[in-house]
């Protein structure tokens, strides 16, 4: 059985297995947004293929009718930062596309994101895409046995506002997974080194940097879900769901198939992994 101490969940390997199987049905299925997506398609396609996907797999959508949220996954085109509502619009050259989603299979949940550019944009939208990807790493090698949440928050700020000088987002945070989509505990983008729970072995977390190009400001639309940038600018979001370890953490999620299957695809820009 799992052991709740202080509210925060530690899984067993058993459990771990079983974790890393619905974090993989999720890079999975971003593998075939990969290979499909370009200009002119829309975020509601995504939304469809996504949900087929993976009920063909024989798990669930954890997204949709998650208090009250109507869709599959959450599909956030250039300004917004998170739960865009997937639409009809068809998406643009230069567009940048953030897609998170998350599955429950076997009664586990998965639950991560990634952010695509269609064809030619702006250097400094790729180079913003470039780092918000390697803060999640920053922050990934921070999750080991004996550090505190703040060590993680730290290493993403550091890298993404205080290197980079991007804003990062404070209302919208990671967060710890498992039977439930979210549990504690909640992982900020931001704060001091030293703070915060200390990590044990097993505990499993979704960290996800939300990085904006402009300001750290942000604003929730009228729909209750769509986060915006206050200053109209692009913004990147990235998720893996990481288990705490001894040493050196253990990623359940897999952006390396995501990855081949981006660079496979002409309509996708790939130019940042150079």
């Amino acid at each position: 059985m799992s052991r709740r101490i202080n509210m925060i969940i530690y899984k067993t390997e058993a459990e771990i297995a079983l974790m890393k199987e619905a974090a993989l049905l999720v890079s999975k299925t971003l593998t075939e947004v990969a290979k499909v997506l370009k200009p002119g398609m829309t975020t509601m396609q995504i939304d469809k293929l996504c949900g087929d996907f993976v009920k063909d797999h024989k798990a669930v959508p954890s997204f949709y009718n998650y208090r009250g949220y109507p869709y599959n996954v959450c599909a956030s085109v250039n300004d917004v930062v998170v739960h865009g509502f997937p639409n009809d619009v068809p998406l643009k050259d230069g567009d940048i596309v953030s897609v998170d989603m998350g599955v429950i299979l076997n009664g586990w949940h998965g639950d991560h994101a990634y952010t695509f550019i269609l064809g030619e944009t702006d250097a400094e939208i790729i180079q913003l895409v470039k780092v918000t990807k390697e803060s999640l790493y920053k922050g990934i090698e921070k999750a080991i046995v004996n550090n505190r949440v703040g060590d993680i928050s730290f290493a993403i700020q550091e890298h993404a506002e205080k290197k980079h000088g991007y804003g990062v987002v404070r209302e919208l945070v990671g967060h710890g997974l498992g039977r439930n989509l979210h549990e504690d505990p909640q992982v900020p983008n931001y704060g001091k080194r030293g703070n915060g729970p200390k990590m044990k072995e097993n505990l499993v977390l979704a960290i996800e940097p939300m990085i904006n190009l402009g300001t750290r400001e942000v604003y929730t639309e009228d729909d209750g879900w769509t986060v915006r940038t206050q200053d109209g600018k692009a913004a990147c979001h990235f998720e893996h769901d990481v288990c705490v370890k001894r040493g050196q953490a253990l990623i359940l999620s897999d952006y390396s198939i995501i990855e081949a299957a981006e660079k496979a695809n002409p309509n996708l820009n790939t130019s940042y992994y150079n």
